[in-house]
């Protein structure tokens, strides 16, 4: 490996490990990261690593690779967040690998290696990140250099065609964001259209007809492992009722509403976007800066200038064309944000070159980065939604309370009710046996609350946490042993501590 290429993955690592110590609650400096979904992501994982079958034995509705990520994590730290923390970084390290190499592709090196902080920063910092670990962030790598080899290949080897082996491996990116959360896939559609149509304008109907058929293989090589595992298992309708069925008919609130006017839902959309700005502007801001320079830039051809429109556009209807609208959903869309410092970065070397600013001393040069990289780190540590939470302690937190008082008996069972998964199953570092081990939100299921009473007047579990209310039903054969107020964003939740009778 070449000295620079070193130079270049270590910096990206220690970027990586240096922002996301500061924004991702799984960091060893908070307590615990009790997002519920990471959580759920976290006991769907333990679940497959200790023989589990993932849908067919616990319910949740994130792609299987997604758990799988977390089951890694898992066996790296059986009650914390570490090896996700670790796997974060990894992940993290990987996008940023890709975001220098679009802005190599216009700038140099030098300039290049400046804009991955600043882009860690707009990524990190941002609302949409929210406390770290959610599916978009662990795709960032896959659309990061997804747009890497489109703009490359527009910007440099348009109208030659592209070679086989780049459309395989994007395929294979696809695929694996299609396992992870299938309504990310709207950057790659654009991607693997503006390809087709690029070779249908150059009337190369072959070739447009071996992408066809070469992108969707690749979309099925990391698919294939997934239903060997499943079909095996005889898991293949749990693994579509539950990943399919219900984010597609009962998870999209677009699904329950009357039909809408192509006006209405255009406006709807563009009421999305006008928040997602408003909320995310430390990202958007460069994102617009970048996207209103191309329009205007005489460098950037049109066909470049409609690929980056189309990855940023499909991308952004994948995610709100059903309706539902959550902080960390706009998070792929950051990648975008690199145009805007590539503008920046432009102008910079513009100004170098004009007043010769390229002949001042190396080490004045290095010392001004170190300054900017210091000043951009505190920046991150004073705009980061996470930081107040450094100061918690555990004798404040009740899933610490919670998690000790159960790990007094033996043999411990638990239902969470109320909730997605709260961090008491990995705490306490307990197994759920119960197929619907917390309260998903979906709408129109009932099934889960009728499961969920079931176990409850059952008796099934020695543990019930329950968050805000519980059923009246639970008085049968629990009693009420612990009760702690705990503050989320603001927002007061109550959470309860059952524990069955003898």
């Amino acid at each position: 490996m070449k000295k620079e290429v070193f130079q270049r993955i270590f910096f990206a690592f220690f970027i990586s490990f240096c922002f996301l110590t500061i924004c991702s609650r799984s960091s060893f400096i908070y307590l615990f990261n009790n997002w519920d979904d990471s959580n759920s992501y976290f006991t769907m994982g333990k679940m497959m690593m200790n023989g589990g079958v993932i849908y067919r034995d616990l319910f949740d509705q994130k792609g299987p690779l997604l758990y799988f990520i977390y089951g890694l994590g898992y066996l790296l730290s059986h009650t914390s967040f570490s090896g996700v923390f670790l796997i974060e970084i990894i992940s993290f390290t990987i996008f940023l690998l890709a975001v220098y190499k679009i802005a190599n592709l216009y700038l140099n090196h030098k300039f290049s290696m400046f804009i991955l902080p600043l882009t860690a920063f707009s990524v990190l910092v941002s609302k949409s990140f929210y406390w770290g670990g959610c599916a978009e962030e662990f795709c960032l790598p896959f659309f990061a250099w997804s747009v890497y080899f489109s703009v490359k290949y527009f910007k440099e080897d348009y109208p030659r065609s592209m070679p086989k082996r780049i459309v395989l491996l994007n395929g294979f990116f696809a695929g694996c964001i299609l396992l992870i959360k299938f309504n990310l896939l709207g950057l790659h559609i654009a991607w693997i259209s503006m390809i087709i149509l690029a070779n249908l304008n150059q009337q190369n109907w072959k070739k447009a007809l071996l992408n066809i058929i070469v992108f969707p293989s690749g979309m099925l090589l990391p698919t294939i492992p997934w239903l060997i595992y499943f079909a095996l298992h005889k898991a293949l309708d749990d693994w579509y009722h539950a990943y399919v069925y219900c984010n597609v008919f009962l998870y999209s609130d677009l699904y329950f509403k009357d039909q809408i006017s192509i006006g209405t839902k255009i406006y709807d959309l563009a009421k999305i976007l006008y928040w997602l700005i408003i909320d995310n502007v430390v990202y958007f801001a460069p994102v617009i800066l970048g996207f209103f320079c191309i329009l205007f830039s005489r460098k950037n051809r049109w066909y470049e200038k409609l690929n980056i429109y189309f990855l940023f556009g499909f991308l952004f209807l994948g995610i709100y064309i059903g309706g539902t609208t959550l902080y960390y959903y706009s998070l792929p869309l950051s990648v975008f944000s690199i145009w805007g410092y590539i503008m920046i970065g432009t102008g910079i070397e513009k100004i170098n070159k004009y007043f010769y600013l390229e002949k001042i001393s190396k080490k004045i040069t290095f010392i001004g980065c170190i300054l900017s990289y210091i000043a951009v780190l505190i920046l991150t540590w004073n705009l980061s939604m996470n930081t107040p939470y450094i100061k918690q302690s555990k004798d404040d937190f009740w899933l610490f309370q919670f998690r000790d008082i159960i790990q007094q008996q033996d043999d411990v069972s638990l239902l969470n009710i109320g909730c997605l998964d709260a961090g008491l199953y990995t705490a306490a570092d307990v197994m759920p046996t119960c197929h619907y081990f917390q309260t998903n939100a979906v709408h129109g299921f009932d099934e889960v609350n009728k499961e969920q009473l079931r176990y409850i007047t059952e008796g099934q579990t020695k543990f019930v946490l329950a968050r805000e209310y519980y059923p009246e039903e639970i008085r049968i054969n629990y009693d009420l042993i612990a009760e702690q107020v705990y503050t989320i964003n603001e927002k007061q939740f109550v959470y309860y501590l059952f524990q069955k009778r003898q």
